[in-house]
């Protein structure tokens, strides 16, 4: 099987990022046809996990003091963090600093009185009251 690996590797290529194969179809990775067969769920799962893990390394990474937050609020400050990037949540400074100092209602005030707030409706509202109750909905 390793030799069979190797050898589609270097056939078909390594892409990181999805292409237009020969026949014109949306591929990612060795030659995988995402444009008509999609993935499997255990593969949406795995890279979710990815993801998950990685907009927490990127938050501790910033915000070092977030690590001492419960489970329900560094849950809600991946989910942030997923939906609108690393760069986007340093910019809610005000919240952060509510946050640092463990004023939680008003760092879920200043979420909601966002443009984020506006526009993803529930989520702000679900993920907000993570952050103000500590607790998960």
């Amino acid at each position: 099987m390793n030799k069979l690996i190797e050898q589609l590797k270097i056939h078909e290529g390594v892409k990181l990022k999805p292409y237009k194969c020969s026949a014109g179809k949306l591929t990612i990775g060795v030659g995988k046809n995402i444009e008509d067969n999609g993935i499997t769920l255990e593969e949406a799962e795995y890279l979710l996990q990815n993801d998950i893990a990685e907009a927490r390394s990127q938050l501790l990474h910033a915000f070092p003091w977030m690590d001492d937050f419960n489970d329900a609020r560094i849950s809600a400050m991946i989910n942030f963090t997923f939906n609108v990037g690393i760069g986007t949540v340093k910019k809610f400074e005000n919240t952060l600093a509510y946050m640092q100092s463990g004023e939680w209602d008003k760092a879920a005030d200043e979420m909601m009185d966002s443009r984020w707030a506006r526009q993803v409706g529930n989520r702000a509202i679900e993920v907000t009251e993570q952050i103000r109750t500590g607790k998960w909905g």
